[in-house]
């Protein structure tokens, strides 16, 4: 049996997972906002705890308050978070400081925190569910791209800290998902943009409206995906979820190939003369 510690679980992929663990006959630590949800699963195999991942002093404290309740976990998913969509120039600060706050600090917060429990166990695994906008961006995700590419390193940069201490580190970035991703409930959206964006930010955000509702993924099926993933021998560092996920990163993939084969006379021009080295 799994105990599973998962941010965000009142609604979207959160939700999903944590049922899809629950039905599994795991047990969840939980996290959400404010009240409490359910599922229809006794107290012993599903515990909700209270959190503003926003304060970064709360994040660490249901940290600890989760190893408290339950002993051992084995698989911490940093879950929680939204996007904030629209043009750059027009993003205040607050909303930025917000944005990071949430999707980037919160996950480190927890990380750092739950890092000497894992230690002392020997085992964990930490699953930083991104983006795919945060390795092959789309317009007018400009600040919300760069909370979850930041995710992204971090995962990359933490596995090789961690490996040799039996602790493994998956990002996860999914594509579109039929949730509640694009509602009100979720995204942000800053200040009408300049008539100058029209045609980049005005057409992105018409495209965005558009597809809320009619995304590829079901969370279900991603739930169960990320499950077989944390129960397989080989884990992986990058996962990508969904149809959609899968083609931007491949076009991604060929664009850097390209740009790296036609400047590469450039990168190698600035190494010192072999003579001189």
């Amino acid at each position: 049996m799994t105990t599973w510690f998962i941010t965000g679980i009142s609604r979207g992929l959160g939700e999903a997972l944590a049922k899809a663990a629950l039905s599994h006959g795991d047990t969840v630590v939980g996290t959400v906002r404010s009240g409490t949800v359910s599922f229809g699963h006794d107290t012993e195999s599903l515990h909700i705890l209270n959190v503003d991942l926003a304060d970064g002093a709360s994040a660490e404290a249901v940290v600890r308050d989760a190893f408290h309740l339950v002993g051992k976990i084995d698989v911490i998913v940093n879950n929680a978070g939204y996007g904030l969509l629209g043009a750059f120039e027009s993003a205040t600060d607050a909303e930025v400081d917000r944005l990071f706050a949430v999707d980037v600090f919160a996950p480190f917060r927890i990380i750092r925190a739950a890092l000497p429990y894992l230690r002392a166990q020997g085992s964990g695994h930490i699953v930083n569910i991104t983006s795919i906008a945060g390795r092959a961006p789309s317009t007018g995700s400009a600040l919300y791209s760069s909370a979850k590419a930041a995710l992204e390193g971090l995962s990359a940069a933490l596995s090789l800290e961690v490996a040799s201490l039996g602790i493994k580190v998956t990002a996860v970035a999914p594509g579109a998902f039929r949730t509640d991703f694009l509602s009100n409930h979720s995204i942000r959206k800053s200040d009408e943009a300049h008539s100058a964006y029209s045609e980049t930010i005005g057409k992105s955000s018409v495209a965005f409206e558009a597809a809320a509702g009619r995304q590829l993924g079901d969370p279900e099926r991603a739930a169960a995906a990320i499950i077989t993933m944390v129960r397989s021998e080989h884990h992986p560092l990058h996962l990508l979820l969904g149809s959609d996920a899968l083609r931007r990163m491949r076009a991604k993939l060929d664009q850097v190939v390209d740009e790296i084969d036609g400047w590469e006379a450039i990168t190698l021009s600035t190494d010192y003369p072999e003579e001189g080295r």
